[in-house]
């Protein structure tokens, strides 16, 4: 089934106000989000489509390098394959069970042959700003877009940028929880992508955040 999805939304989205260094995904993925090819997995979800926009990006680079570059992997797929490799049980297929960070690294690499690296981030606001100064250096040298989940902060949602402006610095924030059909414009007004000051995100989580070490082209 063709599916009917949304590129790179960011695109035109304004930079925060004073912006003095920023750092964006380099190529072109996909907005994969709650129900956007037919199965409802609102609730539990978020995990997933997260992965799946990150798993565009990654086809669409090894595409680029004339390289093997399986398709986007469905939500049962996902699952027979966290089966397949031992990271869950088998009554996991055709469940809501989440899946986080650890969980997304497995599928990149065992279907894309892509290594990540997880940054831990055990709590605070201010762990999390010197962190984003790695994601920073993440950015600048791969330019892929990174997957962040917490411990109480459970939603799940992709980093496509940092910002460093005069009051500190701001991630660009990719929320899958959107649900319906409509424009890059419609996705960016409804703040479905937004940059959000560090100091927003919860204060008492952790957080591991997925960083695919593929170098866009």
């Amino acid at each position: 089934m063709a599916l009917d999805l949304i590129q790179s939304i960011h695109n035109g989205l304004p930079l925060p106000h004073g912006s003095v260094q920023h750092e964006l995904v380099r190529g072109t993925y996909d907005y994969w989000h709650y129900l956007c090819d037919q199965l409802d997995d609102r609730g539990w979800g978020c995990g997933y489509r997260t992965l799946q926009t990150i798993c565009s990006w990654t086809s669409n680079q090894l595409r680029l390098r004339e390289q093997p570059s399986p398709h986007v992997p469905s939500i049962p797929e996902i699952q027979h394959i966290l089966v397949k490799l031992g990271d869950k049980e088998a009554e996991y297929v055709g469940s809501r069970e989440w899946i986080g960070s650890f969980e997304i690294c497995l599928i990149i690499d065992h279907v894309y042959s892509v290594p990540c690296k997880i940054l831990h981030v055990s709590g605070g606001v201010q762990e999390l700003e010197s962190h984003a100064e790695q994601l920073l250096d993440h950015f600048m040298k791969y330019g892929s877009p990174v997957m962040m989940g917490g411990s109480t902060d459970t939603s799940s949602k992709a980093i496509l940028g940092v910002a460093r402006s005069d009051d500190g610095l701001h991630l660009l924030v990719l929320d899958p929880h959107f649900v319906g059909k409509g424009s890059a414009k419609k996705i960016q007004e409804e703040n479905w992508i937004k940059w959000r000051h560090v100091s927003s995100f919860t204060d008492t989580t952790f957080y591991n955040i997925c960083c695919p070490l593929l170098k866009a082209r």
